[in-house]
């Protein structure tokens, strides 16, 4: 297999730029050895078929690492990477166990009417901002401070710390697009400020999720000290970031075709299935966390050696034309868009899907239904992208709330 020399989706940064780039990516087949932008030499697996396959596969293992791992004091590392994606079974048996036990379904259903009332505070924010036909950006308004509200009050994050962590976050989940000093200086930061809301609540626990991961047994089982650090990292990190890109790149999504939009508006009883289809067309994260294979895997025709770092490609997975008919078409009718593979597949399925999905249907819903004639402002078609391996993020989404326009100074 020859190594990939073609153009890097993950630094490109406008949105026709990354989709170019994928298209030539996959154009010589499903599985390339290529090398990354960090210099890293991987196997990219873009094809649904395989990525499937690959997700569940048993020759494929998780192991210590991301990035600026050799820059990383161990005790450091321990304290944000030992969670449930960066172990295997029996260990991710064990910690997915102990977690699912405090993250249930009926406490994320419980949130509903209070994810409701903090769209709406939200939506009177975009509704200032946005007076005579005032441009606004969603994301900056309402794409991020949505789910950075959510996950900090179901963890119980004291409302005067709930913005602190945001730029620590932005860099530990894009970490190979930053210099070692500014990434390791952010895993610093955000491990102490994790340590420091447990030893608070330890002192006074309350309702809340933190409360119950420090307090969740199975037995004699419980997390310890560095499982219990890393899943609360994980959960701030991936519980805004992730589903604020849902929100963004699903509202373009609808906004830059209108007889969808129009159809939703018609009969909104599709957006569930609305959120799948923005899931399947452009999902928040452009891969899978990376794995290493511990017996040779064939897959998509191709023999990868043992030892081999491979990254099931879950953008690319979402548009396999072997699996999605019209796949670069956006339809919020498509009966099968559900079966994309954006929170993942096999036993690392990611636990927030639930939590993802009632966000972004209280946000798009509440959002479409709160203004009518919202559109994309002028110059929103093709918005600029952050360069990231993983995540898959607007860097802003340029949106009017009516057709008026403000008056110009004559």
């Amino acid at each position: 297999m020859t190594v990939g020399t073609g153009p890097s989706p993950f630094t490109e940064t406008t949105t026709s730029a990354r989709r170019a780039a994928y298209e030539q990516l996959t154009a010589s087949g499903p599985v390339q050895e290529t090398v990354l932008f960090t210099g890293v030499r991987v196997w990219l697996v873009s094809g649904y078929a395989e990525a499937r396959a690959l997700l569940a596969h048993p020759g494929i293992a998780k192991r210590p690492g991301g990035p600026h791992f050799d820059q990383i004091p161990a005790e450091l590392n321990a304290a944000q990477n030992t969670h449930m994606l960066t172990s295997n079974p029996p260990d991710h048996t064990r910690l997915r166990r102990l977690v699912s036990a405090a993250f249930t379904r009926r406490r994320i259903d419980t949130m509903a009417p209070r994810i409701q009332a903090i769209t709406d505070a939200l939506l009177d924010d975009v509704a200032t901002a946005g007076r005579a036909g005032a441009p606004v950006d969603l994301a900056a308004v309402f794409g991020y401070p949505l789910p950075i509200a959510v996950i900090t009050e179901l963890l119980g994050v004291p409302e005067q710390r709930r913005e602190a962590f945001r730029d620590w976050t932005t860099i530990v989940i894009n970490g190979s697009v930053y210099p070692a000093d500014t990434y390791v200086d952010a895993v610093e930061q955000l491990v102490g400020y994790v340590r420091g809301l447990i030893a608070e609540k330890r002192a006074a626990p309350a309702d809340d999720l933190l409360s119950d991961l420090i307090a969740v047994r199975d037995g004699t089982d419980r997390l310890s000290e560095d499982e219990l650090t890393s899943m609360v990292k994980l959960l701030l990190v991936a519980g805004y970031e992730t589903t604020a890109s849902l929100i963004v790149l699903g509202t373009h999504a609808l906004l830059s075709h209108p007889e969808q939009r129009q159809l939703l508006r018609a009969e909104p009883d599709r957006l569930p299935a609305a959120i799948e289809e923005m899931l399947r067309y452009d999902p928040p994260l452009q891969v899978a966390i990376p794995s290493v294979t511990t017996t040779p895997v064939e897959v998509g025709g191709v023999t990868i050696p043992a030892g081999e770092v491979v990254v099931p490609v879950l953008f690319t997975a979402g548009r396999d034309p072997a699996r999605f008919e019209d796949p670069a078409g956006f339809d919020i009718a498509r009966a099968d868009a559900a079966q994309h593979l954006a929170f993942g597949h096999g036993v690392h399925h990611c636990l927030g899907a639930p939590l993802a999905r009632l966000e972004g249907r209280i946000a798009i819903g509440s959002l479409l239904a709160r203004f009518p004639d919202l559109h994309l402002a002028d110059g929103a078609g093709d918005p600029t992208r952050h360069p990231s391996l993983l995540v898959n993020a607007m860097a802003e989404l340029p949106v009017r709330t009516s057709r008026s326009r403000v008056a110009q100074p004559g």
